[in-house]
């Protein structure tokens, strides 16, 4: 009874197979079109056509003819910049493997606020204004004042050391805590060069309180 279930179930197996295959080929749909403006009926370029649900999708091309697979009963959305995006939803009952469509978008227009401009009441009182009106720095006197000497000491002190530094440090600490082992380092509170050195960083302002 076994043999003969099995040798049913490998009869049929090649059947099912081509069944599930029949049915899968049919649901793939080539969506395929153009996407217009709706008042102009002029294509739209570069217009974003996503599968909703899925990683797929494709753009328009600059006529704006498009063209993508898809499967029955899937969701496209088209979007671009300045116009309102729009839904197409593909049959489930549709016959056929073929899918054309000639998408219309219409114009998103933004409103803004209104703006009024008025003049300055006296010509002295506009040569003041145009005076101490702040104008923001350009990128040279941006980078100019990012790579002086006052702002790369800043960023020194607040940058943390890196391992070439930190290794380099610990080998030095290493180097004096041997070479005056067994007897007691020298003060520099009487050494006039580290005098001179500190007065010269109090000067800088590097011992300042930045906060």
């Amino acid at each position: 009874m076994k043999k003969f279930l099995l040798y049913i179930l490998l009869l049929s197996a090649p059947s099912l197979v081509h069944a599930q295959f029949d049915k899968l080929k049919d649901s793939v749909v080539q969506l395929y079109g153009v996407v217009m403006t709706a008042d102009s009926l002029k294509g739209i370029p570069a217009v974003s056509i996503v599968v909703k649900g899925r990683n797929q999708g494709t753009y328009s091309s600059d006529q704006g003819v498009f063209s993508i697979v898809v499967l029955k009963g899937d969701q496209v959305e088209f979007t671009s910049i300045g116009y309102k995006p729009v839904l197409v939803n593909i049959p489930d009952t549709f016959h056929g493997n073929q899918y054309s469509v000639i998408q219309l978008m219409v114009q998103d227009a933004q409103y803004l606020p209104a703006t009024i401009i008025k003049p300055r009441p006296t010509r002295e009182q506009f040569e003041r204004d145009f005076v101490n009106t702040p104008v923001p720095d350009d990128n040279i006197e941006v980078a100019r004042q990012n790579t002086s000497a006052a702002k790369r000491r800043l960023l020194a002190r607040t940058l943390p050391a890196s391992a070439g530094e930190a290794a380099s440090t610990y080998l030095r600490q290493n180097a004096t805590r041997y070479y005056y082992q067994g007897q007691a380092p020298p003060q520099n509170i009487f050494n006039p060069v580290a005098w001179a050195d500190f007065i010269q960083a109090w000067k800088r302002g590097d011992f300042r309180n930045n906060n």
